[in-house]
């Protein structure tokens, strides 16, 4: 009677824990499966004098996450007023990553909201100064300005 008291313990036990891991990883494949917003980095890229610094932030007028900008031309001792440069309002701008090779400065990130994610990005060709419209990077390897309204192909 003993043995069977014991043997009924340790199968609830078992069912329990694997309702537990089921549970927990079900939870896990339901969550969405990228980089933690929470971890924001602004790594700066330094070409000569020019100190380039791009990052995403929801302290914005919208409150959803935009990528802004920043440049230095002298050597970090001064920097332009920030440029939103992806201005959205109906999707998260995230995971920016940023390029130069001294003139022309390459910004790109994800677009991204409950359906899609998109990688875009913008070009500078006169050191960060200004910046060209919002390229979409197609899945299949074209470039497209993007548009207002515009859907993904």
């Amino acid at each position: 009677v003993m043995k069977n008291h014991y043997s009924t313990k340790i199968f609830v036990i078992l069912i329990l824990a694997a309702i537990t891991i089921t549970t927990a990883t079900i939870s896990l494949i339901e969550q969405e499966v990228r980089a933690p917003t929470s971890i924001r980095r602004a790594p700066p890229l330094i070409v000569g004098d020019n100190v380039y610094v791009a990052w995403w932030s929801n302290n914005t007028a919208n409150n959803n996450n935009e990528v802004l900008f920043r440049v230095s031309t002298d050597g970090g001792s001064s920097f332009s007023d920030k440029i939103n440069l992806s201005n959205t309002t109906d999707s998260e701008s995230e995971r920016v990553e940023i390029d130069s090779d001294g003139e022309n400065v390459v910004v790109s990130w994800w677009e991204t909201n409950q359906t899609d994610e998109i990688p875009v990005m913008r070009v500078s060709d006169d050191n960060g100064e200004t910046f060209g419209p919002i390229l979409r990077l197609a899945t299949n390897g074209t470039i497209g300005e993007e548009e207002p309204g515009q859907e993904e192909e």
